[in-house]
């Protein structure tokens, strides 16, 4: 039975251009991957475009004895076929990319071996289910199928991944002989430049990078920076970046940290699986330390939500097109400031901002979406009666509310918001799960500010750490965090952090256990109801 490896490259990389070009351990990334994919004997192809950009990169291949075919730059799925014009249908072929260092060719004889075992069509590699990092991966199929798909699909995104159009016939089979190893959240693809750096790091001390084994490599890699803190993905947890931008938090004493701190805890928390970062115009430096850390290439690793400033200034009475002036200058300093071109989640800081002004800055923000300017839209609401309210228009997406272990507000609406995610697209995210840090704090003046009698935080207190020994929990933040993590309806835990240490904290907290049906509902039955007040921070006395 004939297999090949097809490794698909190319020079003009929109995040790291020229990557597969960058040197590890003297070779150029592009030609090492080759190497390595041949390494027991299979026959390697590196198909690049037919570009004058790829030019260099065709001949320093070619300088290598390597084989070299030059197809379309586009149309990635007609390269792969047209490299293979000499081969049989019955042909095994390998989708690699030259991006990705790890695979070798023993990993390579792994896999074929169960794809002949398990009689399939089809089979790859991708992170969770088959237990490997990120870029230790490979698909694996016959080239009748790719042939098929390339006369058969028009649609571009097949031509430029190549094997959708097989996945859709077949279904996606996962190479699993490593699935025990659960290591799906490490990341060892080149994608960005902190990504090369991580490579560097693991092929630094190897004296020969060409031959030394996949398992080895994945070893290293546990030990390298911007790695996992946990043992597995966390990406119910969202980084909450008010913190990064001005000091924040009733509880807070250490204050905003510099940028090179804040990018760290934002780089850190990627890596360890968390999928968006939450934002604010109104949240001082933040924007601008979001966009400098995702300005190399992480943008594509996380979704980006941020909100519209307050309008405070827009009058009350304005025509639609200064109104537009108001969202379009809050909205085009967003993006400036977070070095993107469009924004993934916009976010309405305000409920009441979708009627105010007529109607007209709801409007002017669908515009924008139609333009391609916005992925999706949302809303920041303080009260049930706002949700309610946003959970009637379809066209929100994402609401984000304040919730915590003692809101009982919510209990009434949580009926809708089942049946409404039962019919169309909606996601939850909470913040505030430790009531802006008041319920970790044993200060009576923070209490005292949030509406609270001395008696009443006894009694809080005394529950939080009741609840604590009865739900075996390590204290009063895993409590509170795993409360709400625990909740099926919410879908993602806003949660800010002032340094890596408390990343690393939090991190852990996702980690754990979730409580039982049975601990959730004692808690629901059993805590200590304050008012409203108290559960809204907007309510607070001012501090003196």
């Amino acid at each position: 039975m004939k297999s090949v490896v097809v490794l698909q490259v190319r020079t003009n990389s929109s995040r790291l251009p020229g990557k597969v070009l960058l040197p590890i351990n003297g070779y150029p990334i592009a030609v090492l991957a080759a190497l390595r994919a041949a390494n027991t004997g299979r026959q390697v192809i590196i198909a690049t475009s037919v570009e004058q950009s790829d030019d260099g990169l065709a001949s320093i291949i070619e300088n290598y004895g390597l084989n070299c075919f030059r197809g379309s730059l586009d149309n990635t799925l007609d390269r792969f076929v047209s490299a293979l014009t000499s081969w049989d249908d019955k042909t095994i072929v390998y989708r690699l990319t030259g991006d990705n260092l790890f695979p070798d060719g023993a990993f390579l004889d792994e896999v074929e071996n169960e794809f002949l075992e398990k009689q399939i069509d089809y089979m790859g590699c991708d992170g969770e289910a088959s237990g490997l990092p990120y870029g230790v991966s490979a698909e694996v199929t016959w080239l009748k199928h790719l042939r098929e798909a390339n006369r058969a699909s028009t649609k571009k995104y097949d031509q430029e991944h190549v094997t959708p159009y097989i996945i859709r016939k077949f279904g996606f089979k996962a190479f699993e002989k490593y699935k025990l190893l659960s290591m799906g959240h490490y990341r060892c693809t080149i994608d960005c430049l902190d990504d090369y750096y991580v490579n560097q790091q693991v092929f630094s001390e190897i004296s020969d990078p060409v031959n030394v084994s996949t398992s080895e490599l994945i070893a290293k890699l546990k030990n390298s920076v911007f790695q996992p803190l946990a043992t597995r993905p966390i990406p119910k947890l969202v980084l909450g970046t008010a913190q990064l931008g001005f000091d924040y938090g009733i509880a807070n004493t250490i204050g905003q940290p510099n940028w090179e701190i804040g990018k760290a805890i934002i780089k850190s928390a990627i890596s360890n699986g968390v999928v968006y970062l939450d934002t604010a115009r109104g949240y001082g430096e933040s924007e601008e330390v979001i966009g400098q850390s995702l300005s190399q290439g992480w943008a594509g690793r996380v979704t980006v939500i941020t909100k519209l400033s307050a309008l405070q200034d827009c009058p009350k009475e304005a025509s639609q097109e200064v109104t537009n002036a108001f969202v379009d200058a809050s909205f085009f300093q967003s993006c400036n400031s977070l070095r993107l071109q469009e924004i993934d989640i916009l976010m309405l800081h305000r409920a009441s901002h979708i009627t105010d002004w007529s109607g007209a800055v709801w409007k002017r923000l669908i515009e924008l979406q139609a333009e391609g300017l916005i992925g999706e839209l949302g809303v920041s609401v303080q009260s049930p009666e706002e949700l309610e309210m946003a959970l009637e228009n379809s066209q929100i997406t994402f609401i984000q509310i304040p919730f915590n272990i003692l809101d009982w507000r919510w209990e009434k609406v949580i009926p809708e918001i089942l049946k409404t995610k039962a019919s169309r697209k909606l996601i939850i995210h909470s913040r505030s799960a430790l009531l802006q840090g008041l319920l970790v704090s044993s200060d009576e003046r923070h209490w005292h500010r949030a509406n609270v009698t001395k008696e009443d935080q006894a009694v809080v207190e005394k529950w939080l750490i009741e609840k604590v020994k009865g739900c075996a929990r390590l204290n009063v933040t895993d409590l509170c965090l795993s409360y709400v993590n625990s909740l099926p309806w919410i879908d993602g835990i806003v949660l800010g952090m002032e340094t890596l240490d408390q990343l690393k904290e939090n991190v852990a907290y996702f980690n754990r256990p979730l409580l039982s049906e049975e601990q959730i509902d004692s808690i629901k039955t059993t805590r200590p109801k304050l008012g409203g007040d108290t559960l809204n921070p907007a309510l607070w006395k001012t501090a003196t």
